[in-house]
């Protein structure tokens, strides 16, 4: 094993790209959310008294575990990792019918829908960037390697 570490790609070097922490930001946003959601329900589930304990138990670690789609993207981004970008743009996506389906709710979810359609929408839209795009390596189709068109 050798001393000498691996050269920075040009395309990564020099400083992150604000839309870059940005969107890693609102991945993490959304992690967490899930995350607080998750325990709120599990915790609903074993304490409290719900209509079917086995199904609030269940909610919850699906939304623990579904949370660690956004959160690792995140630490991605974050890392500069090429591969992140495609967890964090399915987690927006799916995250949108949900925004819409809370929308549709005659209650308090109207701001949360609200709320999660915004992140969702600016998320989406600081991952396409052409400055992310390249800050992450990720070259258009047909590009060469080298870069060559």
């Amino acid at each position: 094993m050798s001393s000498e570490q691996t050269p920075v790609a040009p395309e990564t070097a020099g400083p992150r790209p604000r839309r870059l922490t940005y969107a890693a930001a609102l991945a993490a946003l959304e992690g967490l959310a899930l995350v607080v959601g998750g325990v709120w329900m599990l915790v609903e589930g074993l304490a409290g008294d719900p209509d079917d304990r086995q199904s609030a138990v269940t909610g919850g670690v699906t939304l623990i575990v579904l949370a660690l789609l956004p959160l690792l993207a995140a630490r991605g981004l974050l890392g500069r990792r090429s591969w992140s970008r495609g967890p964090a743009v399915i987690t927006q996506i799916m995250a949108l019918p949900v925004a819409y389906n809370l929308l549709q709710a005659d209650s308090v979810a109207i701001p949360a829908g609200i709320a999660l359609a915004v992140v969702a929408v600016a998320a989406l839209i600081l991952l396409i960037n052409p400055s992310t795009t390249q800050a992450l390596g990720i070259r258009g189709p047909g590009r060469a390697q080298d870069g060559e068109q």
